[in-house]
């Protein structure tokens, strides 16, 4: 009777196991840090320094309602947490892609004002 509980016990643990295998792989990139939560293209220098000048005309700092159409994710780009995005902060983001070019038609009307 021993015998007998002990081999359905040893036989219900190995197929268990073996049904359960090694679980899902794990998804290539997923453990690197950063640039996770980029959704747009990294800008090189030159197009990040169109942007500030566009963004920014008097080259100082950059509000929140005035960062509307560049900066993807405000908090993110504003580092040091004070409310505007200095010319620096502003660099580093479009180096992690959380500035983006604006759009023809912004473009246009921010000429036109």
């Amino acid at each position: 009777m021993k015998l007998t509980t002990l081999t359905s016990l040893a036989v219900l643990l190995g197929t268990t196991y073996a049904y359960a295998g090694g679980g899902a792989p794990v998804p290539e990139g997923s453990q690197t840090p950063d640039p996770s939560g980029r959704p747009s293209a990294v800008l090189d220098d030159a197009k990040c320094q169109s942007v500030w000048k566009m963004a920014s005309p008097g080259g100082d700092t950059l509000s929140q309602d005035k960062a509307v159409p560049f900066v993807v994710n405000y908090q993110m780009v504003d580092t040091d947490k004070d409310g505007k995005i200095s010319a620096d902060e502003f660099k580093t983001g479009c180096s992690k892609g959380w500035i983006q070019e604006a759009d023809a038609s912004t473009v246009k009307d921010m000429k036109d004002n």
